[in-house]
């Protein structure tokens, strides 16, 4: 079994600043990547940003320049800084960690945690 806790979810003006983390627990193989998704109101669910074991990383369009994420290998910790929230950042914030299992990559998901950005 594999228990990500996210943690900074809150309230937050706009442009300001805010970190999430998420730290994944249990039995843990060879993590492929990970990563943070968010579902806004009303939206479906989108990639935010992802880093590989190799440290790669992709964003979405909207936060490039504004959120970094990175990594904490040896504590299984993935964080991502937002920087310059707007509104629209308002979602439900998910971790995501991909790694082998039994010769398959599967994905894991936290439970997510609200990020609102007020103005």
């Amino acid at each position: 079994q594999v228990q990500l806790v996210e943690s900074g979810g809150g309230l937050v003006q706009a442009g300001g600043s805010h970190r999430l983390s998420c730290a994944a627990s249990g039995t843990i193989s060879s993590i492929n990547a990970m990563g943070w998704y968010r579902q806004g109101p009303g939206k479906q669910r989108e990639l935010v940003a992802r880093i590989t074991s190799g440290g790669t990383t992709i964003y979405a369009d909207s936060v490039k320049g504004r959120f970094t994420i990175s990594r904490d290998n040896a504590k299984n910790t993935v964080y991502l800084q937002m920087n310059s929230l707007k509104l629209e950042d308002t979602a439900v914030y998910y971790c995501n960690v991909n790694m082998w299992r039994g010769g398959v990559p599967y994905d894991y998901w936290g439970q997510g945690t609200q990020v609102t950005v007020s103005s």
